[in-house]
């Protein structure tokens, strides 16, 4: 791990802290936390805790921020699910929901292994840089939790929320809309049955999509991707790691690393329960 340069360290980083976030959208104790709050369905938990800490928002800026889904989508859950559940609310329930997600995969894990991780992992997430990064500022600003597990899951989410805003300008850059991403990846390495019914795309806006892209270049007549469309996301990719690697940087190689094993058990537990196809974008395989 020593050996890697700050882009691949950065990558194998979040690897390890993406699976710890994750719990919240996948984990039963999860859902049913936000439904305790009045947050019934998954769309609506979903919707209310990822956005909570913009405040009661109604739905363009979290439209501009989440990038991938269709604004019909989103306007259908905000702002009404503030009616069902304030911010406040949904924040305390997404953060027990998580907590008692992570309690049930560390359980066998020493009070130390936590309370360091905890640690390495929230002094990370406080050398952020919030600058055009929305929802890692947000994020960043919530207060401490007071217990390691509590802290080990607000940390992660906040550099998850931060890689996130930098992969969003990343795609802003190529001037792709968020269909025309989601429609180039389900012709590289993702499935469009998943991704288009879990953004809320019809089949209208994702045949135009692809049509565009190879108006574009970015797929070939015959819908593969081209080098062009490869090389293109290879470079955002790039840029994402490049825009998430200060906290990485402050921590140093030697502080990153160990993190990198205490988060190890950790982030292969929480994998077994994220679904293959989720948009998430993992590798396969956890790299070590």
């Amino acid at each position: 791990m020593a050996a890697l340069d700050d882009p691949g360290r950065t990558r194998v980083m979040w690897t390890h802290f993406e699976p710890v976030h994750a719990v919240t959208y996948f984990h039963p104790r999860a859902r049913a936390a936000y439904e305790a709050v009045g947050l019934r369905g998954y769309w609506r938990g979903y919707f209310a805790g990822r956005a909570a800490p913009l405040g009661a928002t109604d739905a363009p800026p979290v439209i501009a921020a989440f990038f991938s889904f269709a604004p019909r989508m989103v306007a259908r859950a905000l702002p009404s699910v503030w009616r069902l559940a304030t911010p406040q609310e949904a924040l305390r329930a997404r953060l027990t929901g998580a907590v008692q997600a992570l309690a049930e995969f560390t359980y066998e894990l020493p009070e130390a292994h936590l309370v360091e991780a905890a640690d390495l992992l929230e002094e990370a997430a406080g050398r952020v840089e919030i600058a055009g990064r929305v929802l890692g500022a947000v994020n960043a600003a919530l207060p401490r939790g007071e217990y390691p597990l509590a802290r080990l899951w607000q940390a992660a989410t906040t550099l998850r929320e931060h890689r996130g805003d930098g992969h969003v300008a990343a795609l802003v850059g190529t001037g792709l809309d968020p269909v025309e991403v989601l429609a180039w990846r389900c012709r590289v390495n993702q499935s469009r049955e998943f991704h288009q019914a879990a953004r809320g795309w019809t089949d209208e806006e994702w045949v135009a999509a692809e049509e565009r892209l190879v108006d574009r270049g970015w797929l070939t007549a015959d819908r593969g991707p081209t080098a062009h469309g490869i090389d293109t996301f290879r470079a955002v990719e790039e840029a994402t790691d490049r825009a998430a690697a200060g906290p990485w940087r402050a921590l140093g190689a030697e502080r990153t690393d160990r993190l990198r094993e205490l988060l190890d058990p950790i982030a292969r537990r929480c994998r077994t329960i994220i679904p293959r196809q989720s948009p998430i974008g993992l590798p396969a395989t956890q790299p070590s």
